[in-house]
């Protein structure tokens, strides 16, 4: 397998960073319902949102290397996706972009209202650039709100992926499964 896409199928890069940011995306909505439930008691009050936050951060990076890489790197063939399937996964798959970063940067927002940075598990700090009246409130409304809305889109990519996959025996989810045989071809290669 190599680093780069092939028109059968996609590298490992690009499968790794798939799948690690959907186990961010996975895990960052998890801890956002525990912060929701933990009270000013509980022992992991300051620790849980702490954990929240640092890997936000570092989602905000691979989300960054991510598109880089799509705009340099070559896409697999979709020849088995009906039109209206190629369309509506561009969309979902660009759509994702934005509205990812939209929940990242609010919840920056909400983290960085009090003027204080976020420190990325003690490692280094992200400084507070933006402060704001209500600002925590503000940004808390829509970071909720956009995070349903990209749990509800992964889940109708997932859904789709998996009836692709065994109701239409298309390869798309095996192009981006590790391990998976394909043929090596230039990733510079023109589509036919």
């Amino acid at each position: 397998m190599t680093a780069r896409n092939t028109n059968e199928g996609y590298g490992w890069v690009s499968q790794s960073v798939h799948w690690l940011m959907a186990l961010a995306i996975l895990a960052l909505y998890g801890l956002g319902l525990w912060i929701d439930d933990l009270d000013y008691n509980d022992p992991l009050y300051n620790t849980i949102p702490h954990i929240h936050e640092s890997i936000g951060i570092i989602l905000v990076a691979a989300l960054v290397f991510r598109f880089a890489w799509r705009l340099w790197d070559t896409e697999p063939r979709d020849d088995d996706l009906k039109p209206y399937e190629r369309t509506g996964a561009k969309i979902v798959h660009w759509g994702f972009y934005p509205l990812i970063l939209a929940v990242l940067v609010s919840g920056y927002l909400i983290s960085t209202a009090d003027g204080r940075g976020v420190s990325v598990f003690g490692w280094f700090e992200v400084p507070a650039t933006l402060t704001g009246r209500h600002q925590e409130d503000v940004a808390g409304e829509i970071h909720e709100i956009l995070a349903d809305v990209v749990i509800a889109i992964a889940a109708l990519h997932t859904a789709a992926a998996l009836k692709h996959h065994f109701i239409d025996g298309g390869g798309s989810l095996r192009r981006m499964l590790p391990g998976r045989p394909s043929r090596e071809t230039n990733p510079t290669e023109e589509r036919s």
